[in-house]
């Protein structure tokens, strides 16, 4: 997939969006990716693939096209989804690392020892996408009363 691919198909969001994002503003996390349109909050597709591009931004690699038309991407999220829906796989979730195995042959494995696109009984110790980052914002404080005028 190029750059002007979209990426997260919940929100319409291309990765050309989403590598400027993180090389602009550096998150810490990979999960900070989600104030960027709210990409990786939708179904969930996507995540492997966000944590993949701040993973690379972060080692100062350069992000180019894959080697995935944006036809077999879009193709490979709807049978995600229906398998979600259906219950024969598992959603991605904040601790999913590996991309999915229809994409492990195209990209290589995730990093070494990460776990498989599976939703594990109990969050891991290492959790990196975590969606509190993105929904437990404090709101902003309230005017004082001699600036309402």
């Amino acid at each position: 997939m190029d750059l002007e691919g979209t990426l997260c198909y919940c929100f319409h969001v291309k990765k050309r969006k989403i590598v400027n994002f993180v090389k602009q503003t550096r998150p810490r996390r990979a999960s900070q990716i989600s104030e960027c349109f709210g990409a990786g909050t939708g179904c969930g597709w996507c995540i492997p693939f966000l944590k993949r591009i701040h993973r690379q931004v972060v080692a100062g690699d350069i992000v180019e096209s894959d080697d995935i038309s944006p036809t077999e991407y879009e193709a490979l999220r709807a049978a995600y989804r229906a398998g979600v829906r259906d219950g024969t796989r598992k959603r991605n979730t904040q601790d999913t690392e590996a991309l999915p195995p229809e994409l492990e042959s195209k990209f290589g494995p995730g990093p070494a020892g990460a776990p498989r696109a599976e939703h594990p009984e109990k969050p891991s110790e290492k959790e990196d996408w975590d969606v509190s980052d993105y929904f437990s914002r404090p709101s902003p404080p309230d005017p004082e009363p001699e600036t309402l005028e």
